[in-house]
């Protein structure tokens, strides 16, 4: 019954957002396939153990024209964007390119925010092993109408240095002190704070420019007084406050599939698309003693693994799959996105925020976090399994069938 219900509410929610102006409308993470928690599993069936994962819920599907002259508009977003990023640029290049393009004619290009950015991602890619040089059955987290490369071996790259910059700077930094950009990675699967300057030289980065839609990715936040929150620029509304404990990916997955609030009983686990919209990047625990969301939200505090004062990861429902399956899933971390770097003086590990909060990682769906004591990858991504849940519901997203 409460599935009949929640799809008749759904189509009662169209109707009444048909005549509210979405200027912030969250494009389909495009993955269609179902995952338990290692494999690809058959499309499950409300009350099934996996059920409410992104493959269950169908929403905007990613719809782009080429435009025959270098551009490709996105025709659910409303932006659009040069086709080909070219060769790699500092971030300083990056930011005086957009006023000297004038791919298709035009003269209004800009560099991305992370959320205009990361409109483009599509889950439906493959993380590569980065120790690999193969990238003959890889498929990239952007739709093949834009051009890519992955990382060429021959340049001294690994295959997952694709790493495509965006103008949202880390509040904060990471490392040991680095000016950070936000950036997304179309070659793994990730948002990561990216320095842009090292002792080793300025980093350099993919650029997409992009024009049209300037409110793209500004929330309009309201807080209904029920415990919710809508967004009015998206069509979501959210829980107010998250879970309050963590859970591993199958437990957050039932969670919100059971749960009954504010009157309604449709929530689900937020893709990570939908979850990465509610992230303030003006934010962070270094520079506003909060977590990187706006304060109309109740987040959690945590201590994390230095026993500092923090916030947490918080899942999705959208499966980060590699050659070897699907053991993990997507994480938005809405704290320092912290990672154990080991010190070539000492030998020691160091607990240092390597990707900033509003970074978005991944980790493994269940198991025992204490097997991760120095964390997982190349910057030792502290791995906790037990992340908290925030739940959302609306927006134009309906059960697959």
């Amino acid at each position: 019954m409460k599935y009949l219900i929640s799809y008749s509410l759904f189509f009662i929610y169209l109707s009444l957002s048909a005549s509210e102006s979405l200027t912030y409308t969250i494009v389909d993470t495009a993955q269609t396939t179902a995952f338990d928690t290692r494999r690809s599993i058959n499309q499950t069936s409300p009350g099934d153990r996996y059920y409410g994962q992104d493959a269950n819920y169908l929403g905007n599907a990613p719809s782009y024209r080429d435009n025959g002259d270098g551009t490709i508009s996105d025709q659910v977003t409303g932006l659009m964007w040069i086709q080909d990023p070219g060769e790699k640029k500092t971030f300083a290049e990056a930011v005086k390119g957009a006023d000297k393009c004038r791919v298709g004619g035009y003269d209004d290009w800009r560099l991305p925010t992370i959320k205009e950015l990361y409109s483009l991602i599509q889950f439906s890619g493959t993380d590569p092993d980065p120790r690999s040089s193969d990238t003959s059955a890889l498929i990239p987290f952007i739709n093949k109408v834009f051009a890519f490369e992955y990382g060429d071996p021959a340049k001294n790259e690994r295959v997952i240095d694709s790493q495509f910059a965006s103008s949202t700077q880390y509040v904060s930094t990471t490392m040991q002190g680095n000016e950070t950009m936000f950036g997304v990675n179309f070659a793994d699967g990730r948002i990561k704070g990216y320095p842009i300057e090292t002792r080793r030289g300025e980093g350099r980065f993919y650029v997409l420019y992009v024009r049209e839609n300037p409110d793209y990715g500004v929330n309009r936040f309201e807080d209904n007084g029920d415990g919710t929150v809508t967004d009015h620029a998206t069509g979501l509304t959210w829980t107010k406050a998250d879970s309050g404990e963590g859970m591993d990916w199958p437990s957050a997955l039932e969670y919100a599939e059971e749960l009954e609030f504010a009157g309604q009983d449709d929530w689900r686990l937020p893709n990570a698309k939908e979850l990465q919209s509610i992230l303030d990047y003006s934010r962070s625990p270094d520079t506003t003693d909060s977590a990187a969301i706006d304060p109309i939200f109740d987040a959690t505090m945590i201590r994390n693994e230095g026993g500092d004062k923090d916030y947490a990861f918080y899942w999705t429902g959208t499966s980060h799959k590699s050659g070897r399956g699907a053991a993990a899933a997507v994480e938005i971390c809405f704290g320092r996105a912290l990672g154990f770097m080991k010190s070539r003086q000492s030998g020691e590990y160091q607990l240092l925020d390597v990707h900033g909060a509003g970074a978005q990682r991944s980790s493994p769906k269940v198991g025992d976090a204490s097997k991760y004591p120095h964390g997982r990858g190349p910057q030792g991504d502290v791995i906790r399994i037990e992340n908290l849940v925030r739940c959302v519901r609306g927006g134009d997203v309906y059960p697959a069938e």
